[in-house]
């Protein structure tokens, strides 16, 4: 997938992010930007634009008189969608999905809690038809359409917490949950327990009820690492 409105130094982080994040060149590596330029066959200036990008990553950093240096994956910026996006393309996604599907587990809960306290009428209505759109793709193979509803449905639950931290986190999910449909870490059809649970968690929200929507979004999420042991082990 290329990276949307970046030109010639987007097709430079096409290939230049995944293997980062692939570990073709391990932290510590320095890489020179007037090769890195030749072996990509563009200007220096667009390759110092792509190192731009992947700076604001904190995937690596430049020296002067030393180059552009691979920083330690402790340091990455791993909430960043592009990133997620690169580490789901490449060996480690197994441990991006698991690390991400955790990450839902210990946060979703509470802002579905959340989400029946402070959603807006508005914002249940959204629920209510994503839930029925996920409902009308769940049978004949139509994954992509199915997710579509999925993602949005998960973002208005971020969204309607209140919760500014909660709300950023949309774009995180929608790459997880994206991820796994892209790279086929999912069964043929959505597993109808799952489309049931989200239908039941849109009503949860629209009646106010946060504990029943707490549990309800334990449940979808301990279904989504459970898929994972089954799929993606």
């Amino acid at each position: 997938m290329s990276t949307p409105g970046r030109g010639l130094h987007g097709r430079v982080l096409d290939t230049l992010g995944p293997a980062i994040t692939a570990g073709e060149y391990p932290p510590g590596s320095v890489l020179r930007t007037d090769e890195l330029a030749q072996h990509f066959e563009v200007s220096r200036s667009v390759m110092r634009e792509a190192v731009r990008v992947l700076e604001s990553m904190h995937l690596v950093e430049s020296r002067r008189r030393v180059g552009v240096t691979v920083r330690p994956r402790a340091e990455w910026n791993v909430y960043d969608p592009q990133v997620i996006r690169w580490r789901l393309a490449g060996a480690d996604r197994p441990h991006q999905l698991r690390s991400l599907t955790v990450l839902r587990s210990a946060i979703e809960p509470v802002a579905a809690g959340l989400a029946a306290r402070h959603a807006t009428a508005g914002q249940c209505a959204e629920l209510t038809e994503c839930a029925l759109g996920m409902v009308a793709h769940s049978r004949g193979h139509k994954l992509e359409e199915y997710l579509f509803h999925d993602v949005a449905f998960h973002r208005v639950i971020l969204a309607a917490s209140g919760n500014e931290m909660f709300a950023r986190l949309g774009d995180v999910v929608a790459e997880v949950l994206s991820g796994r449909t892209q790279h086929e870490v999912m069964f043929e059809d959505p597993d109808p327990a799952a489309v049931t649970l989200h239908v039941q968690l849109a009503e949860a929200v629209r009646e106010g009820d946060a504990p029943r929507a707490e549990q309800l979004t334990r449940e979808i999420t301990a279904g989504a690492l459970q898929e994972l042991d089954i799929l993606a082990p």
